[in-house]
């Protein structure tokens, strides 16, 4: 997966086109991402234990990883991640201004 967990991604596809959010949280084995305030559904949780509360809450679904393009942080636009080798290591750059991805 050439997406990670932290880096700032913006939807291509579906209900949610447009927006952009943060990675929370990636699943490589389903190519799946979750990311911050989209694909957003309301949950019904019932009180586990005395004192909990109960009720309707929001909670951020999965969305595949191949709806999505990351935003580089120096130009501000999506573009596919690229790579190339430093001191034998290998590094995500943007693909349109070469800028290295956290």
């Amino acid at each position: 997966m050439r997406i990670k967990k932290g880096d700032t991604v913006k939807v291509l596809s579906g209900n949610d086109k447009g927006k952009t959010g943060e990675v929370l949280e990636i699943m490589p084995k389903d190519d799946k991402i979750i990311v911050k305030d989209v694909n957003v559904r309301k949950k019904h949780v019932k009180a586990k234990k005395q004192g909990e509360q109960s009720g309707i809450i929001s909670v951020e679904c999965a969305i595949p990883s191949a709806k999505v393009n990351v935003v580089c942080p120096k130009c501000g636009k999506t573009t596919k991640v690229g790579y190339s080798m430093e001191k034998e290591q290998k590094i995500r750059v943007c693909k349109k201004c070469g800028t290295k991805l956290k």
